[in-house]
């Protein structure tokens, strides 16, 4: 089923339905990749009702049981993530699509600011202070996060490494992460089994493990000591960069005023590079 669709559906029975049932239908709302792949009993047990509750629910929105809405959930998420499906929604629309593209880089920036905390940057801070090495790892597009995550740590001298695919596989690049070091994983829908595989390797070792994600229903955050939230939604591309990218300069930044002055100095290290004319125009101006 479209997204759309069953949103409307959803919220066409929100006036009718007594409490405990408005309550899962405002969940499905506002969670529906979450629900789409979590068990009924994980649903159940986060909204504090029964199992036959679901499946009453399920059936008020005219589906047989709770089975066959998750599986229309589902659907649902796959089109939101699924580039050609987008780009045949809005191909009609393309005076409008800048204004829409627009709108939404500016909510995935919102929503991506709304779900930081100072508690979680704060401990992301300490962790990363303690582990001898930092390893950043991505699948797709989520490895341009990770990327950009492995060139921050670089530049503030910290011993930061970048797995992506190449005569290795990411978890048996993932063998050699032991418990004095962490692993910062990004993984955007939809959700890549290695990277998983690599990030359940790293914890099985013993190393801190931190996830990028959209959701808490990421395979990636059963393993997570810590994870952090961004908003991707795209009119056209399946995920977009800006509110993922936006989390790495907000908690980079902070990081390089925790580590005072060990950051200065490898950025005025760094700085130096600016002046090496085989690498750089200087007449353009000296900014790294």
């Amino acid at each position: 089923m479209e997204t759309q669709k069953l949103q409307d559906l959803l919220r066409s029975h929100m006036d009718h339905l007594p409490t405990k049932a408005r309550r899962v239908v405002e969940y499905l709302l506002t969670n529906m990749r979450e629900a789409a792949f979590v068990s009924i009993g994980d649903v159940a047990n986060r909204l504090e009702v029964s199992k036959a509750q679901l499946v009453r629910v399920a059936r008020v929105l005219g589906f047989k049981g709770y089975a066959d809405l998750k599986e229309a959930l589902k659907e649902a998420v796959l089109e939101q993530v699924n580039p050609a499906a987008r780009l045949n929604r809005v191909i009609h629309d393309e005076n409008d699509l800048p204004i829409k593209i627009h709108q939404m880089e500016h909510a995935n920036l919102d929503d991506t600011w709304n779900q930081l905390s100072q508690d979680k940057i704060a401990l992301f801070c300490d962790l990363v202070k303690k582990v001898d090495n930092i390893y950043c790892t991505g699948w797709g597009i989520s490895s341009m996060v990770a990327e950009s995550l492995f060139s921050r740590f670089r530049e503030m001298a910290l011993n930061g490494f970048l797995m992506k695919r190449g005569s290795m596989t990411l978890i048996e690049q993932a063998r050699g992460i032991k418990k004095e070091d962490m692993i910062i994983a990004c993984d955007l829908p939809g959700y890549a089994i290695q990277v998983t595989e690599s990030v359940e390797r790293a914890k099985q070792n013993g190393a801190t493990v931190v996830t990028i994600t959209d959701s808490p229903a990421a395979p990636i955050c059963r393993f997570a000591d810590l994870s952090f939230y961004v908003s991707d939604n795209s009119p056209t591309f399946g995920s977009s960069l800006i509110g993922p990218i936006f989390l790495v300069h907000v908690l980079t930044s902070i990081l390089s005023i925790s580590l005072g002055e060990q950051a200065k100095e490898a950025l005025e290290d760094q700085a130096r590079c600016l002046h090496d004319e085989r690498i750089y125009h200087p007449v353009f101006g000296l900014r790294y």
